[in-house]
């Protein structure tokens, strides 16, 4: 299956003379992209770590790697590595450094994990300039039409076909299930996908073997998409301390389980300060189907801010908004930290605009202000030429993000 970071991974290797990191959840098909990049060379190696002979090269360190495949007799040969999984390895970030800096000159190399590569940035051992990274998202509406390569943040409104996008919807972006669309195949998939994440590199990684507390507070989870995260009542519930729920909930976001958005308080008075909502990068998991449908766009709005940021357009970020008067926009994208637009999510196109939209849109300066809804059928029209506030259908707003 053809995906966009296909054409982001070719546009890196052909432009770029840094390491190539790619993150993202289980299953979402980090490895399937970085093998595609081996049509762009002459020699290809693939390391995983899971695999117990390319640990035992890779733990002899960056010679005993570059005398087994003749690196130093190849420097007029284009050679791609990938090292799959390599954050399991404790001491990776020295071993990528060592690795990168001695041979830089002879492969390109591209690095893949199922839990965040940025975790070196709270320790004293940077490497900083020696790699771009790209986090890897599900499916989306705008993938499912086009996977070419980016060249601005909003793109032309196209129509997704009814089949793809109840698929997306009920299955998930995960392209195993998408493609296979089969209840009984997704169920299966699901829970040894959540298995897999809980029974091994939670344990393995970060040695918590309160395995079943934790499955309840991921089933806790499923309940509160969209709400104020509430510490202390999901530690009572979960029966643990509210330092020990904050701390799993950031282990599971680093797995790419879960995600926050914080509330945007500048220009916001009487607005909320600490609490965040939580969403699934599964949003199939949820429920209920109202939120379903608001975590659906949460993870829209996640993949365009961290693709646009990873491919530098600028710097973008996701938030809501709610004061303490109880008025509230679902999300607010920023570029480089100024709002750009609002989105509030409806499951009818019946519902009256909401005049939240309008007030915040006036409170942040943002450029445009969306209530969207999913019972709308597609229109062939560009909803970011629109300036004051707009009902819209899903299907037109998605397909123009990435």
């Amino acid at each position: 299956m053809k995906r966009v970071y296909d054409a982001i991974v070719l546009d890196h290797l052909a432009k770029y003379n840094k390491m190539l990191f790619l993150a993202g959840p289980r299953q979402v098909g980090k490895t399937t992209i970085a093998t595609k990049a081996k049509s762009l060379a002459k020699k290809f190696i693939y390391l995983n770590w899971d695999n117990y002979n390319d640990k035992q090269l890779i733990l002899e360190g960056p010679k005993a790697i570059a005398e087994q495949f003749r690196l130093q007799e190849l420097r007029s040969v284009t050679t791609l590595i990938v090292f799959d999984e390599i954050h399991k390895y404790t001491h990776w970030k020295n071993f990528l450094k060592g690795f990168f800096d001695t041979y830089r000159e002879q492969v390109k190399i591209i690095v893949t994990g199922s839990a965040k590569l940025d975790i070196y940035r709270s320790s004293g051992d940077s490497m900083m300039g020696r790699y771009f990274p790209y986090r890897i998202h599900p499916l989306s509406v705008a993938e499912c039409i086009r996977t070419t390569l980016p060249t601005q943040e909003i793109q032309h409104p196209m129509k997704i076909s009814d089949k793809d996008f109840q698929a997306l919807l009920t299955y998930g972006g995960f392209p195993e299930v998408f493609i296979e669309r089969n209840k009984r195949f997704y169920n299966r998939w699901r829970n040894l996908w959540q298995q897999n994440l809980f029974r091994e590199d939670l344990r393995d990684l970060h040695r918590i073997f309160e395995i079943t507390q934790l499955e309840k507070l991921v089933t806790l989870l499923k309940h509160q998409i969209g709400q104020l995260v509430n510490y202390s009542s999901l530690a009572n519930k979960v029966e643990v301390s509210v330092h020990t729920i904050k701390n799993w909930l950031d282990i599971l976001a680093s797995f790419y389980y879960c995600f926050t958005i914080k509330p945007w308080t500048s220009n916001i008075s009487r607005s909320l300060i600490k609490q965040p909502k939580v969403y699934l990068w599964d949003w199939s998991r949820v429920e209920n189907s109202g939120a379903k449908m608001e975590n659906f766009v949460a993870s829209h709005l996640l993949k365009a801010v961290h693709l646009w940021t990873d491919s530098g357009f600028g710097n973008y970020d996701l938030y809501f908004i709610r004061d303490k008067e109880k008025r509230e926009v679902d999300f607010l994208v920023t570029k480089d930290q100024h709002p750009w637009f609002l989105v509030e999510v409806k499951n009818s196109h019946n519902v009256s605009l909401s005049k939240n939209l309008a007030i915040f849109q006036r409170l942040t300066g943002a450029k445009h202000a969306f209530q969207v809804a999913f019972d709308m059928e597609y229109v062939n029209k560009d909803c970011f030429l629109h300036k004051l506030p707009i009902i819209v259908p899903a299907r037109t707003f998605l397909s123009q993000l990435v």
